[in-house]
Formats: C-alpha cells, structure tokens, sequence
C-alpha cells in the first residue's frame, strides 16, 4: 500500500533519526510503498533510505523550489509547481497518510489533511506518530478543540496518535487493511 509521510527534512538527533529509521524498515518489510516530499536530506532521506534498503518503493513528490534536492533514485518523481499541488499530489497518491517530526511545513501539511478529513474530502487514516512525546502539545490542543465543539467529528475519528512506529503501522493495517 502506499503510506504518505510527512516529516521533516532537517537533520535530527538520534531521539528522532531512530525511531524513524525503525518505522522505515517496518514499511519496507511490509513491501509499503513510501510516498514523502521526496528530499535527499535530513529525516526525510533517513526514511527513504530505510525503506529502500528493506525492500520498499519510493514515490517522491517535490517542489519546484527544492527539486535540487530531490532523491535522484527513488522509484517516481514527481515536480509540483507548489506546496498546494505538492499536498494535494501526495494525498492523492496515498492510501494512508502518516504524521512525522517536523517544522512549520508538517504542522501546515497535517493540518490540511485533517481539515480536508473534517470536510469528507478524503477517508483515509491519518496518525500522528508521537516520537518522544513531540506532538503532546498538539493533541492537549486538539482535545481542547474538542472539548469545547469546535470539531465537527469525535478527535478519534480524525487522527490516531501511535506512540511508535509498531503502533502506527498496527492502525494503518487494523483501519486501512494495509497487509
């Protein structure tokens, strides 16, 4: 199946790079395909490098703006005009969506997948992997968010929060019947 990660493409400490590079060779034992941004840098290239080395397929969609920085042997490689194309190219090839470490770009891509979740615009599964508690915050946010009705649905029928990467994959199969 084709799981689309978004994450960062900076470079990372181990607290971040290894539970990365486990979820990585997870996917590519499972025979995943890998749909990411597409970088050769960072945690980005860390996780394409995982699932390559395990057997898995890589499908890139850069930006024009960084396709200098595009992974030279992934699989595909698709060029987006901008981050809008960009999104809506890696939503449109996934069949699940996964939620990485990541700056102000995977906060933006996130939160238009869930918006686009909120809206019906998509049903796939979408999980936040909460690498050493990284996005604690964010779901105390959420839960906010819901609490006081500003969610349309229930929290859990928007995002899965997985405190690792066995977690992840665990919903992605039990929701998506990703074998």
């Amino acid at each position: 199946m084709n799981i689309c990660v978004f994450l960062s493409a900076a470079d990372l400490d181990d607290r971040y790079t290894v539970p990365a590079r486990e979820f990585a060779e997870l996917l590519g034992r499972g025979g995943h395909t890998l749909v990411w941004g597409g970088s050769e840098s960072g945690l980005m290239k860390v996780v394409a490098d995982g699932v390559q080395a395990a057997g898995g397929r890589l499908v890139g969609v850069s930006v024009d703006f960084l396709a200098a920085k595009a992974r030279a042997n992934a699989d595909e490689m698709v060029i987006a005009r901008d981050l809008a194309e960009r999104k809506a190219l890696l939503l449109e090839k996934a069949d699940a969506v996964v939620i990485m470490v990541g700056g102000t770009g995977t906060l933006d891509e996130a939160t238009e997948i869930l918006e686009l979740k909120k809206h019906g615009k998509h049903t796939k599964p979408v999980v936040l992997l909460n690498t050493a508690g990284f996005y604690d915050g964010l779901r105390q946010q959420f839960q906010r968010m819901e609490d006081e009705g500003f969610l349309p649905l229930p929290l859990t029928d928007l995002v899965f929060f997985a405190k690792d990467g066995v977690g992840a994959l665990a919903y992605l199969e039990e929701t998506a019947g990703l074998q």
